[in-house]
């Protein structure tokens, strides 16, 4: 995948300026450092709940746990690696809905470290711009990997799309259900949850309308 490190410098200072990143310390380290010291700790947990580590099953657990939260789960708190966003001059002058439905959501509950799994739908009206739309998927799952909690998601892609085109006429609403409710806790199997954020032409009543009758 191609990441444009300056594009993501910008949106991180974005999201800071409008008090909607996620909670991140300023610890500048590598990530073979992070592998060693959350590989030790996820020892540590492993331990303390009496599993033999040196069992041929599990001896190799707390690496493969570092290595799945630094290079999988919670890449996305690396604005390195955000993804290349390409937009082109609007020389078509399409002014209706571009909607992007079934975008996968597979993230991390952040009170919990447990998964969240769902469904985006991401829309805009395009004024100057227009984006590709592999990288609305790739602005949605670059959010998603990382702790989070599914507001603070909605937003974060909400005015990240908004801040690349340039307009407020984006929409986003995500369906998911979180298995810190299903798993635990209330142990509830059925219940999801739905949030959106909408804005510009979005809050009409009439566009907004369309937008959700999409989502259906």
């Amino acid at each position: 995948m191609k990441t444009d490190k300056q594009l993501g410098k910008q949106v991180n200072k974005h999201l800071l300026n409008l008090g909607i990143e996620t909670p991140m310390s300023d610890m500048p380290l590598q990530d073979k450092d992070k592998i060693d010291i959350i590989s030790k700790s996820a020892k540590i947990i492993m331990d303390t709940l009496g599993l033999d580590l040196t069992d041929d099953s599990l001896i190799d657990t707390p690496n493969r746990i570092a290595k799945m939260y630094v290079h999988e789960l919670f890449q996305g708190l690396n604005y390195d690696l955000f993804p290349k966003c390409t937009t082109v001059d609007n020389k078509m002058h399409y002014d209706e809905m571009v909607t992007i439905n079934n975008i996968q959501v597979l993230s991390t509950c952040e009170h919990h470290l447990i998964t969240i799994d769902g469904f985006a739908t991401v829309s805009y009206i395009p004024g100057d711009k227009v984006i590709g739309l592999s990288k609305i998927n790739r602005i949605v799952r670059f959010f998603c990997r990382r702790p989070q909690i599914q507001e603070r998601l909605t937003e974060q892609i909400f005015h990240t799309l908004s801040m690349i085109l340039n307009t407020n006429d984006v929409a986003v609403k995500i369906k998911a259900t979180h298995y810190c409710v299903k798993s635990r806790g209330i142990e509830d199997q059925a219940s999801d949850t739905t949030t959106t954020k909408l804005g510009g032409e979005f809050m009409k009543p009439e566009v907004r309308n369309e937008f959700l009758n999409l989502t259906k």
